[in-house]
């Protein structure tokens, strides 16, 4: 499923639960270049525990941040009319079997690392899971593995991942995408989950640290419900970056030194060898002849 520099454009809630806006998201994924769209699909009284639905109200009205089940097959249905990946992070069990019919891939969040028994039913449906690993210890991490190794799974994949919105460069420590790496013996694709909205962190992972998946929360309009969190990019800044780093082979050219086709005409216009005067007298020749 991913090649290099694997894009996953995060819908998360800015969907607004609007059928026509998801479907909007997927045609601005694929329009900019992305791999995959992502959604996710939680139940916030299977969140939450009671006792905070109770004594915050701001998180008790994320119920208007739910994805509506029936929106599944739809936007299923259009990202294969697009040719784009469908990816979702279930964050309840019944969400695993909610999703499988219609989802490409499953998606783990860092928040639901330790919970053991929502990775075993994604994996027993044999499709291919991401998972993130903000907040994770060693310990943490080296426990899920052991838990695909139990079951002799190995279509996954590793994003490194800081769990603040927005990231704060500080604690970004991207030398983690080479820590995973070594981690599984380079058996399996890591990338980084951003939360920064920085160009330069999403190079750096890229080019320096050759994270191999990049996911990031993406916003149509400012109108998203996370927006306001500063972690969301716009389509046309991420759709810049994407477009540079899909160039990187033509960009990067090759070994030797050569004169490029772009650079033909002004070759003619440097200073001659002989008199220090431009054009080369070649052309100023050509010029005498025609006037």
């Amino acid at each position: 499923m991913i090649k290099k520099n694997f894009f996953i454009a995060e819908v998360s809630s800015n969907h607004n639960a609007n059928l026509e806006r998801c479907l909007h998201f997927i045609d601005i994924a694929k329009k900019i270049g992305c791999d995959a769209v992502k959604f996710q699909l939680f139940r916030i009284d299977q969140l939450f525990h009671r006792s905070i639905l109770r004594k915050r109200k701001d998180i008790k009205l994320r119920k208007k941040w739910e994805l509506p089940i029936n929106f599944l097959k739809k936007i299923s249905d259009h990202c294969k009319k697009k040719k784009i990946l469908f990816g979702c992070t279930p964050f309840y069990l019944d969400a695993v079997d909610q999703l499988y019919p219609y989802v490409d891939f499953f998606k783990i969040a860092s928040y639901e690392l330790l919970w053991d028994d929502l990775f075993i039913k994604c994996i027993k449906k044999k499709k291919p899971i991401i998972f993130s690993t903000g907040m994770a210890s060693k310990n943490e991490i080296q426990n899920k593995l052991k838990l695909f190794r139990k079951y002799k799974f190995e279509n996954y994949s590793i994003l490194h991942c800081v769990s603040s919105y927005p990231a704060p460069l500080k604690s970004i420590n991207l030398n983690s995408i080479n820590f995973l790496r070594k981690l599984t013996k380079n058996k399996i694709k890591i990338g980084w989950s951003d939360h920064t909205k920085n160009s330069g962190v999403i190079y750096k992972a890229i080019f320096d640290h050759k994270a191999q998946i990049i996911e990031f929360h993406i916003d149509l309009d400012k109108k998203g419900r996370e927006f306001k969190f500063n972690h969301c990019w716009l389509p046309n800044e991420m759709g810049a970056i994407i477009n540079i780093i899909k160039k990187d082979k033509i960009i990067s050219g090759k070994i030797k030194k050569v004169v490029s086709t772009s650079e033909s005409i002004e070759k003619n216009w440097r200073a001659d060898k002989y008199d220090g005067l431009r054009p080369l007298k070649k052309i100023r020749k050509k010029y005498d002849k025609k006037f």
